[in-house]
């Protein structure tokens, strides 16, 4: 049984099906209104999984009796979630074989909504991916698999993003293999203590405000760490400007803005901003 809602989740939906494993049921987000005409919008597991005929499951509720009943009949013997919500137990705990989870961090480090985003503002040089098996502890469960992963100093969010989802998928299924294959020897969180650790927090539009009064490669970083998704912004006279690219001129120490978005504007690049912008006076 597999649980998840956008891209990073679909893309290790499908590589399970296109390997041959038997998905017997896909749980995803109700369709919801997007957009200036607020039409429904799927989501991407969903899609993907009604393209190859895979019974799916939209519950507003996951402790809806009728949901519950439906998804018990499935008989599912492992549950595989990626960014999904919280799920409470009567469901984790349903497949024979358990379920885990895959998370965008190398656990117990960046436990939390936005390990991606939270890495690169915080300045990382390296990443993964860990699948860890479910319980009662948000991101705390016994972890079966790892894989680490470079942050390049080129990187942002979205390319991070997006190189890990192609590595998770690979990942996802390499846990199956071995849950399956009885090949594991699961690696307990809850003896390791939290000082130290880093979270990843879910994030806010108050949280990617810039500071201006930080470091230089801080302050790249977390714009960096913020682009394309939910971008970081700041104030520019009666406006706010959403920032995406940026370097640090040590040399000379100021933060060069590359690309940015007016509010109400298109994304463009710093030398069209200010060709744009109308003399004083």
């Amino acid at each position: 049984m597999f649980l998840g809602t956008p891209e990073f989740a679909a893309t290790s939906l499908r590589r399970l099906v296109e390997g041959g494993y038997d998905v017997v049921g896909v749980v995803t987000a109700p369709d919801k209104p997007a957009g200036r005409g607020q039409k429904l919008h799927e989501s991407e597991v969903k899609k993907y999984a009604v393209s190859v005929g895979l019974p799916v499951f939209q519950p507003e509720k996951l402790r809806a009796p009728e949901f519950l009943d439906a998804i018990a009949v499935l008989k599912p013997d492992l549950g595989i979630v990626i960014a999904f919500r919280m799920l409470p137990e009567v469901i984790w705990s349903l497949p024979r074989l358990g379920t885990f989870n895959l998370h965008a961090s190398l656990l117990p480090q960046y436990r939390g909504a936005a390990p991606i985003n939270r890495a690169i503002m915080n300045g990382e040089t390296v990443t993964g991916l860990t699948t860890f098996m479910l319980n009662a502890e948000i991101d705390k469960g016994d972890i079966i698999g790892r894989v680490e992963m470079p942050i390049h100093p080129s990187d942002n969010a979205g390319t991070l993003h997006d190189r890990l989802m192609v590595a998770g998928a690979e990942l996802v299924t390499l846990t199956v293999d071995r849950i399956v294959a009885g090949n594991v020897v699961p690696l307990s969180q809850m003896d390791i203590p939290e000082e130290g650790l880093r979270p990843a927090p879910k994030i806010f539009r108050e949280d990617c405000r810039v500071d201006w009064s930080r470091p230089g490669p801080e302050i790249v970083n977390f714009i960096r760490g913020l682009s394309p998704y939910p971008g970081a912004w700041t104030e520019f006279g009666d406006t706010t400007l959403k920032l995406f690219d940026a370097e640090f001129d040590a040399e000379n120490g100021w933060v060069a803005i590359r690309e940015l978005q007016p509010a109400g504007k298109r994304r463009m690049t710093a030398k069209e901003f200010l060709n744009g912008l109308k003399p004083p006076g």
